[in-house]
């Protein structure tokens, strides 16, 4: 109970009144020691990433309804620079894979097959890009907090084989939980880029889908009897 009571006691983090919890939840921060700074850096970035992927991935997953209607009444017209114009008009990894195809019309179907998947090749890799930092960032926020916590459990151990005769609880209790506040905040760091980067790999297998479907769609158009 001694050993509770030091840790929750305000008096002893030198905070008080109504803002007392918000003073606490600093304090605690600023007293983690240096391995929070790059799990504060880490943090920055895995947000920076998932709000710019995000971004990007949901520009890439509005699709105009009617853009493979209007690429098939133009097509079967055998207006193929009227279907350009509309490929060039929309902005999307769709668009992009389409009209690939739409200037290779002419040529093998095979080479068409080829030209469309190489350039679906080029935008998935546009669409997944930096997600693989954040995956690296969820793995590697909680191994620097549980390193920040055995570096501060041996500096703790440290002071209580120097101190002279008892050891306060006071002293034990603080260099515990001076120590266990960078593994809290890499596993916050941890958790919260795991679920962004789960997150935004669905999103992006959802746009692949449709590209598929889509590349599929065009194929077939070209392969109708005239």
């Amino acid at each position: 109970m001694v050993f509770i009571q030091e840790l929750t006691s305000s008096d002893s983090l030198g905070v008080s009144g109504e803002d007392g919890g918000v003073l606490f939840f600093l304090d605690l921060l600023l007293k983690g020691g240096f391995w929070l700074v790059p799990i504060a850096a880490l943090s920055i970035v895995a947000i920076y990433i998932f709000v710019e992927r995000f971004r990007t991935i949901k520009r890439a997953s509005n699709h105009p309804l009617e853009f493979m209607d209007k690429i098939k009444n133009l097509v079967l017209e055998g207006d193929i620079n009227g279907a350009k114009l509309v490929c060039s008009q929309t902005e999307s990894p769709i668009a992009k894979m389409i009209e690939k195809g739409v200037h290779r019309i002419g040529s093998p179907l095979k080479n068409i097959e080829a030209s469309i998947e190489n350039v679906g090749k080029i935008e998935i890799y546009k669409l997944e890009k930096n997600l693989s930092l954040l995956a690296t960032i969820a793995g590697a926020a909680p191994m620097i907090g549980f390193l920040g916590t055995v570096t501060g459990m041996i500096q703790a151990f440290i002071a209580i084989a120097q101190e002279e005769g008892s050891v306060s609880p006071k002293l034990l209790s603080t260099g515990i939980y001076e120590a266990m506040i960078t593994t809290a905040a890499g596993l916050v760091v941890g958790i919260i880029a795991y679920l962004g980067y789960n997150f935004l790999v669905a999103r992006v297998q959802k746009v692949i889908h449709n590209m598929e479907y889509t590349s599929i769609d065009f194929i077939d158009l070209l392969q109708e009897p005239s």
